[in-house]
């Protein structure tokens, strides 16, 4: 099968998304299958990927790294060329438009992956004079548009499904398929002693913060509860681990709350290391309301990690509280009793950390999103029955 997947971030940039695609690219190629990346061109032409086709983009001043497509462009005729057999958008602004129309105009099956919250993404970086509430409202209403057209509409998690078939009821065909964790990469004997010793960690208990530091990923709340916890645990550590647009916000709040010396700020890191810092730590932390599935925390319980959870929407679905993790309320208070919990018995939590991440084996993954392709073809070319065609 000839796989166009269309996404509106790409390295060198990291973020959910473009781990999500990946590893599904990845695993589908291991299955004989070829697959496209359609992606904006960054800034340096230096870190152009070959076999990559690229958008001529500009860069989005309210988040940096990002990069709007927004120019014309002829990528219809080299999908026509390519001759693909589906294609999967994964995004939900310029390049999901970009999807339609090429679906539409070569009559291909389009899927779309529900990977990012958009709406509240808004509030944080709206640069119009337009308050928040009119911005939700309108983006809500393209995205309503939007939803109905692709073939199949995959949502990462439970929650996410049951939130866009509130706001778009009338999707065509709707459902779950979260992204997978390499297993292999992501493994219990890896060894942390390295981040360890880098950081100063000797017998620290290690809370570990991964991704981008942005507004929208709830800071602010885990600083404050570390705040809080580290006065019950003075050898406790917070290793934030990334770059983003409110880092230096993060690191004044440390100074402020008197823990700035407990609070440790990697930077970037690159992607090999990664599974190290997971084991460097003894627990992960999530208090972002923004995920649609939270990979992070699929990624530190393969490592055999519990995780602390902020109780709302996909991290609230993947912590089972007193088996892999525990949950918190949006209070500092909350967040520093259940990373606490964690912190003082991090050995009980170890094999149901285990046990849920080999739930989310990425091979297994890929396997029933092939499945959805072949609907989408199926569909696309109107010889779906009425019978089920998918068990998801």
């Amino acid at each position: 099968m000839k796989i166009a997947m269309f996404t509106d971030s790409y390295l060198p940039t990291h973020d959910g998304v473009v781990t999500s695609l990946l590893l599904t690219k990845r695993e589908l190629e291991r299955m004989g299958h070829q697959v496209y990346v359609f992606a904006p061109k960054p800034a340096d032409a230096s870190q152009e990927e070959e076999g990559v086709y690229y958008f001529r983009s500009i860069g989005f001043s309210q988040y940096s790294g990002y990069r709007i497509p927004l120019f014309p462009t002829n990528k219809c005729e080299l999908l026509s060329k390519l001759d693909v057999d589906v294609i999967h958008v994964h995004g939900l602004l310029f390049q999901a438009v970009r999807s339609m129309l090429a679906g539409r105009e070569l009559k291909r099956p389009v899927v779309l992956t529900f990977h990012t919250m958009v709406t509240e993404a808004a509030r944080f970086y709206n640069f119009t004079p337009f308050p928040d509430w009119v911005i939700q409202m309108g983006l809500w209403t393209y995205l309503r548009i939007l939803l109905h057209r692709p073939e199949v509409v995959v949502a990462p998690t439970k929650a996410i499904k049951n939130e866009i078939k509130r706001y778009a009821p009338h999707v065509k065909r709707l459902e779950v398929v979260p992204t997978g964790v390499d297993l292999d990469r992501f493994n219990p004997g890896i060894d942390g002693s390295m981040i360890r010793e880098r950081y100063g960690l000797h017998e620290r208990k290690v809370i570990l913060h991964l991704g981008r530091i942005a507004w929208e990923k709830n800071m602010d709340l885990v600083v404050r509860g570390f705040a809080l916890l580290a006065s019950q645990e003075p050898e406790a550590r917070l290793l934030i681990v990334g770059e983003g647009p409110a880092k230096e916000h993060v690191r004044e709040l440390a100074d402020e709350l008197g823990v700035g010396e407990k609070v440790i700020f990697t930077g970037f890191v690159p992607d090999e290391e990664l599974p190290l810092f997971y084991a460097a730590c003894d627990v992960l932390t999530l208090a972002s309301k923004f995920e649609t599935q939270g990979l992070v925390v699929l990624e530190a319980m393969a490592v055999g990690k519990p995780v602390s959870g902020i109780r709302f929407r996909a991290v609230a679905e993947l912590i089972r509280e007193g088996e892999n993790g525990e949950l918190f309320e949006e209070t500092p208070a909350s967040w520093s009793q259940a990373t606490l919990r964690l912190l003082r018995d991090t050995e009980r939590y170890r094999h149901g950390a285990l046990a849920k991440a080999a739930e989310f084996s990425a091979g297994q993954w890929a396997t029933r999103l092939l499945d959805i392709y072949r609907y989408a073809i199926e569909a696309k070319a109107g010889r779906v029955n009425n019978k089920p065609f998918l068990k998801l």
